[in-house]
């Protein structure tokens, strides 16, 4: 059914960074840095990092998605860019919520690449059609996915919170 979604709960997600991260201890990978691909990276990676004991995060911020299905012809870097000199030599971890079309994560890992000694990728979600292939997948679905963080609309200043 086209209105079928893979649906991700706040506890969901607390379990799912938990599976990711002993996926990357697991295989012996000691990322130095964790390097979050904003914005739906943010949460996945500073779950990972704190599972990870690590306080060595970073964020790169890239555009690609404009709207819901729609982009732009290729994802771009905003600034700024994390400092070259942080990932010159050191193991990354890069985090993002979904492999979609996997071309943002392409770009980020070309990036890191150039500096570092070894980048490695996790996502919560791995969609078949994604360019790259990911080294730690929490789920693989070709659903739209619903994010706890991006399920309501944004706020505004007229909305209203009540407790």
């Amino acid at each position: 059914m086209a209105d079928e979604r893979e649906v991700l709960t706040w506890e969901r997600f607390g379990s799912a960074t938990r599976e990711l991260t002993q996926m990357v201890l697991d295989s012996g990978f000691e990322p130095e840095i964790v390097l979050s691909i904003t914005r739906g990276g943010l949460l996945p990676a500073g779950a990972i990092a704190y599972a990870l004991d690590n306080k060595n995060i970073h964020i790169i911020n890239v555009e690609f998605y404009t709207g819901v299905d729609q982009r732009l012809p290729e994802p771009v870097f905003l600034p700024p860019l994390p400092a070259t000199t942080y990932l010159d030599g050191a193991t990354v971890l890069i985090v993002d919520d979904v492999a979609d079309t996997g071309e943002t994560l392409k770009l980020v890992r070309e990036f890191c690449d150039k500096h570092a000694v070894e980048s490695r990728v996790a996502v919560l979600y791995e969609k078949s059609r994604s360019v790259i292939k990911c080294d730690y997948v929490w789920k693989r679905t070709d659903q739209w996915i619903t994010f706890p963080w991006s399920a309501l609309p944004p706020m505004t200043a007229s909305t209203r919170v009540d407790n």
